[in-house]
């Protein structure tokens, strides 16, 4: 399966985990982290990703972050790719989506993954047909056949 997680996914092992959502998001991203190292899922990175990882005030998470994204991604959306999935992004954009949300869906979309995983509730609630936006517990659930 091919699947794109976005900076919020990314962030959540590195939130408060004092409410159990967040720690429950977090034990389900970290079973997706561990089925992408035992490749079972392609995993796909863009310049989006990077761009806004470089801009975590978290020197450790971003570096741990950047560190995974380089190890094991199998599919990597460039400036090119990004540019060529910009026409996507401002769809989205009108359908009430923030730029950065956008772009990461529109590469996502770009490079024909499956699901587009986030913990971000506003994202979450966008109507997209061309991928399954979806959070890590509810993926989870749907790889072991629960929902």
């Amino acid at each position: 399966m091919k699947i794109y997680l976005d900076s919020c996914c990314y962030n959540r092992p590195y939130d408060n985990q004092g409410q159990l959502r967040i720690h429950i998001e977090t034990l389900a991203k970290m079973k997706i982290q561990k089925e992408v190292i035992e490749q079972k899922h392609l995993l796909v990175t863009s310049v989006v990703l990077y761009h806004e990882n470089d801009n975590n005030r978290d020197e450790v998470s971003a570096n741990q972050i950047e560190s995974f994204m380089d190890t094991y991604s199998g599919e990597y959306i460039d400036e090119k790719g990004f540019k060529e999935a910009i026409g996507i992004r401002n769809e989205i954009i009108t359908e009430g989506a923030k730029k950065m949300d956008a772009s990461h869906i529109a590469c996502a979309i770009h490079a024909k993954c499956d699901y587009f995983i986030t913990t971000d509730d506003k994202v979450l609630k966008l109507k997209e047909n061309r991928i399954k936006i979806i959070n890590p517990v509810d993926f989870i659930s749907i790889e072991e056949g629960m929902e």
